[in-house]
């Protein structure tokens, strides 16, 4: 096993899910550790010093979210919530409590694999690249300049700051009570109507067709997601 291969420890309290997740990512060359309840995780966080947790939320001892919590006072270890729990608020809680991305059971194994590069992606370069580019469209973070198709666009800045955030966050998804804070504040963290009227606008600017946007996503009640076009290989 290369030394370089990210390490993943894998939080379950099914033994089965814990043995069919490390066989599929060992055969992807990750190293795996793994725990079946909350403190167990905690633990093998200091022990062995993972790149990325997979976390179930319904562990015997702690609520996967006070796991994420807990981890969160003091690691920034990337961490995919893989649970049962499929309501949206469930969704919220675990997102705003820190954790990076969220995905239901079942779930499809090609999924999850393309949830773990872009976390990998992330862990490996944690400083955005300053110009993004995304089919036609290019932000540009050091001169806070955004081009749709070669065209400068026109944000407010507002808007210009709903994107910047989505951009340095390329592919994760951000809860509206996120948006809300890092762009207006504290206070403003239940305005809902607010982000829409200003997302819907950014959306009018940078989609060729708002009506089926490519680039914002949403989430259905949780938030939204720059997703990140692969340009086509040569």
């Amino acid at each position: 096993m290369s030394e370089s291969a990210p390490r993943i420890l894998v939080v379950d309290d099914e033994r089965a899910i814990r043995r069919f997740l490390n066989t599929a990512l060992s055969a992807q060359s990750y190293t795996i550790f793994e725990a079946e309840s909350g403190q167990g995780a905690i633990d093998a966080v200091k022990l062995h010093r993972p790149d990325l947790i997979i976390l179930d939320l319904g562990l015997p001892d702690l609520d996967g979210q006070d796991v994420v919590r807990i981890l969160r006072e003091w690691s920034r270890t990337p961490i995919l919530i893989l649970s049962v729990r499929d309501q949206e608020s469930q969704k919220i809680a675990a997102l705003d409590a820190g954790a990076d991305d969220y995905l239901t059971k079942p779930f499809g194994m090609g999924e999850l694999m393309a949830r773990l590069r872009v976390l990998i992606r992330r862990m490996a370069n944690p400083t955005p690249d300053p110009i993004l580019t995304s089919g036609p469209l290019q932000i540009d973070l050091t001169r806070r300049q955004v081009r749709v198709e070669g065209k400068e666009i026109q944000l407010t800045p507002t808007e210009y700051d709903l994107l910047r955030i989505l951009a340095t966050h390329a592919e994760m998804v951000l809860t509206h009570r996120q948006l809300l804070h890092e762009v207006w504040g504290q206070g403003y963290t239940d305005e809902l109507h607010l982000l829409r009227v200003n997302m819907s606008n950014l959306r009018r600017k940078i989609e060729l067709d708002p009506s089926r946007p490519r680039h914002i996503i949403t989430e259905p009640g949780v938030g939204y997601r720059l997703r990140l076009e692969t340009p086509p290989s040569s």
